[in-house]
């Protein structure tokens, strides 16, 4: 029987191509175009002409990394981490500060127009961050190499679970500059150790933390050896072995306008204070709260919005899918003396028609949502009954396709301003306020 064979289509992947680069999207790639195809390429900048090689071919784009900078952007400038280009923490080191903010706004600028059609947005100016040394929270992987004997910790790799073999890192808070190299040493000090599956990191305003989780049961005698050299280091330890409740001596906490705010490693917490404070103080500015209005916050976590909002509304609402940053806003609340503030755990990607926690004297909404955004609760939000709409977006493209719903409810876009809390990174953290027509 005669057998016809046939050669096999090339995908393009590894292939080498040379391209002009005419902006950068909203994950802070370089866009070019190529035989009809739109490509984006990781570690290239406008108006540069690179040598690109090919990771991945589709019908209509295609995507690769720079291979060489053939002619290279007057706004790039050498990274300052020894691990750039091999961690997947920061990508635009390459790319000097104040473009980056600047292309970020080109890029809410485009998203808004596509999905809202709204041209022109009335811009404010950014929350700014210092770009070092600004994260005060991180979360390092480890591995343990059975033939070195050896628990390796780090970060990831870009798109990969392979392990960086990170010395040290130029955004991570000033308190933990030496953490990688002294974790590798105790760590590695006893064979219990090696059941450390990773570690998380939080400098709070009364101490900086360092939570282990590990996946066996460790000897109290060997925990008190951890204990003693992290004290050395000003350390606080925390463990968690996966079953229980991690036990805090005292909890962390952090401080925005005389609120104290207290959580546990496993809440979410913004990592850049500094922005943090600034994020909130521009909310209360913009959304000029007199005293008379009932907010609601969604997505309110352990209340870092809430309580501050309560001090000047007549009354808060905040609701949050996960249970213990209820409890926690409902304790943070007690704490700071604050009464006109209730506190709810629902799922708001499930309907809402019987949720106890709304009424229809809410005047004032603010959403801060995960990068999935808040789509499913404003399909069926009332929002004529609402005055204001604060949205607090880490995500570009869910902000620009939710404002539509805004839009088509009738509101307007009056104020939006980037925040810089992840420098030298693709993320994009935009504040944007929605008045009633």
């Amino acid at each position: 029987m005669a057998q016809i064979f046939r050669a096999k289509k090339t995908s393009g992947k590894g292939q080498v191509i040379e391209v002009e680069i005419e902006s950068l999207d909203h994950q802070g790639r370089g866009v070019a175009k190529h035989n009809g195809k739109v490509g984006f390429i990781e570690g290239a900048l406008p108006s540069e002409r690179v040598k690109v090689r090919v990771s991945q071919q589709k019908a209509k784009l295609f995507e690769g990394t720079v291979e060489k900078v053939i002619t290279a952007s007057m706004q790039r400038v050498d990274a300052f981490c020894p691990h750039y280009q091999q961690c997947g923490g920061c990508s635009l080191q390459h790319l000097e500060k104040p473009a980056q903010l600047h292309h970020k706004q080109a890029a809410v600028e485009k998203l808004f127009a596509k999905f809202s059609g709204t041209d022109t947005l009335p811009w404010t100016h950014p929350i700014e961050s210092n770009g070092k040394h600004y994260r005060r929270a991180a979360r390092i992987a480890t591995y343990f190499d059975k033939k070195e004997k050896l628990l390796n910790l780090g970060f990831r790799a870009a798109k990969s679970k392979k392990l960086v073999d990170v010395v040290e890192c130029g955004v991570l808070s000033q308190v933990y500059q030496s953490v990688f190299v002294d974790l590798r040493k105790i760590l590695n000090s006893h064979t219990q150790l090696r059941s450390v599956s990773h570690i998380q990191l939080c400098e709070a305003d009364n101490a900086p933390y360092v939570l282990l989780r590990h996946t066996k049961a460790i000897e109290d005698e060997v925990k008190q050896g951890v204990h003693t050299e992290f004290e050395q280091k000003g350390w606080r330890t925390v463990w968690d072995d996966g079953n229980e409740e991690p036990y805090y001596s005292v909890l962390p906490e952090y401080q925005v306008g005389g609120t104290e705010f207290q959580f546990s490693l496993n809440n979410f917490i913004q990592v850049n204070a500094a922005v943090n404070s600034a994020m909130l103080d521009q909310a209360l500015k913009w959304l000029e709260l007199t005293g008379k209005e009932k907010v609601l916050d969604l997505f309110c976590g352990i209340g870092n919005f809430s309580l501050l909002f309560a001090k000047q509304a007549k009354q808060v609402i905040g609701v949050e899918g996960v249970a213990s940053s209820v409890a926690m806003a409902t304790q943070n609340a007690h704490t700071n003396g604050i009464d006109n503030a209730q506190f709810f755990q629902f799922d708001l990607t499930q309907e809402m028609s019987s949720a106890q926690w709304f009424n229809k004297d809410l005047d004032t909404l603010v959403l801060d949502p995960s990068r999935t955004g808040a789509y499913d609760v404003l399909k069926q939000m009332p929002l004529q009954q609402f005055s204001k709409v604060l949205y607090v977006s880490c995500d570009p493209v869910t902000l620009a396709r939710d404002s539509a719903l805004l839009v088509q409810a009738g509101f307007t876009v009056s104020k939006v301003a980037l925040m810089d809390m992840f420098p030298h990174t693709g993320h994009i953290e935009t504040m944007a306020l929605f008045q009633r027509r």
